[in-house]
């Protein structure tokens, strides 16, 4: 029974299960924008990161670096139509790449079949498009991670920090109330997604979006170049409201456990 308190773990993608650091979507943005004489840092890139794409274009470009970035380099403001035009050719793009980056995270899959044997079903939600897991999904499982239930942006008509993505997965896994519910994630927005939701949230330090480096990068930086990231990161995580921040995914299984003895407190509380 213990095991089973928390029923149903929803994961975000890229960053989390999927390409660490979060860099298909990276590379894709920053080619996507150059092509049209517009350079955006990587932190610029990364700010709006978790939200649906076509989203995310518009947070950039509503920024006042971006507004002046835009007209600096086509003499005139942006519009709607910009937005679409440059959300295609962003998706063209990510379509072309995206396979390439959709390699589980060391420890995905090995943390995957572990919940799995405490009894947990595992969703997903993304700010890709369906569109977009058409390339993501059969490389994510060729390589041993195949969630029971993703549900996209498009699926709701609603993109994060809403709860609808996570209450449509709750919804297909017959899982409720979202007290039964974690979400984990790598941006302050898939925090943001579980909290609206009622459900528990938990963020991921390495790999994660929020820290910005690759694979290599990763490996390659020095002790305090990472403590301080984490650092920054766990912050940004708990500003969001996160009930946990973890270290690795391989962390996941031991703050499940943690949160079901918080679930039991708060039951048991309820009953007095």
């Amino acid at each position: 029974m213990e095991n089973r308190q928390i029923e149903l773990v929803i994961f975000d993608w890229a960053g989390t299960t999927t390409d660490f650091g979060s860099q298909a979507p990276v590379q894709v943005f920053d080619r996507t924008f150059s092509g049209w004489g517009i350079h955006f840092t990587r932190d610029e890139i990364n700010a709006p990161m978790g939200m649906e794409k076509k989203v995310h274009i518009r947070s950039m470009l509503s920024t006042p670096a971006g507004r002046q970035k835009f007209r600096e380099a086509l003499g005139r403001d942006w519009n709607e139509q910009d937005v679409q035009k440059l959300y295609e050719e962003f998706e063209t793009t990510l379509g072309q790449v995206v396979g390439e980056y959709s390699i589980p995270i060391p420890g995905v899959s090995e943390t995957v079949q572990t919940l799995r044997e405490m009894g947990l079903r595992i969703g997903s939600t993304t700010g890709y498009t369906s569109e977009m897991m058409r390339f993501v999904l059969p490389a994510a499982q060729a390589n041993g991670y195949a969630p029971d239930c993703v549900i996209t942006p498009d699926c709701t008509g609603h993109s994060r920090p809403s709860p609808f993505m996570v209450y449509e997965c709750m919804r297909r896994m017959n899982v409720y109330p979202a007290s039964h519910v974690v979400k984990v994630g790598d941006t302050a927005v898939d925090i943001l997604e579980g909290k609206n939701a009622g459900a528990w949230s938990v963020g991921i330090l390495v790999g994660s979006n929020l820290m910005g480096l690759s694979q290599q990068e990763y490996l390659h930086a020095s002790p305090q170049k990472l403590q301080k990231l984490k650092n920054a990161a766990r912050i940004a995580y708990e500003q969001a409201g996160a009930d946990l921040v973890i270290e690795t995914i391989r962390q996941l299984p031991e703050a499940i456990r943690t949160l079901n003895q918080r679930l039991c407190a708060e039951y048991r509380e309820a009953r007095a």
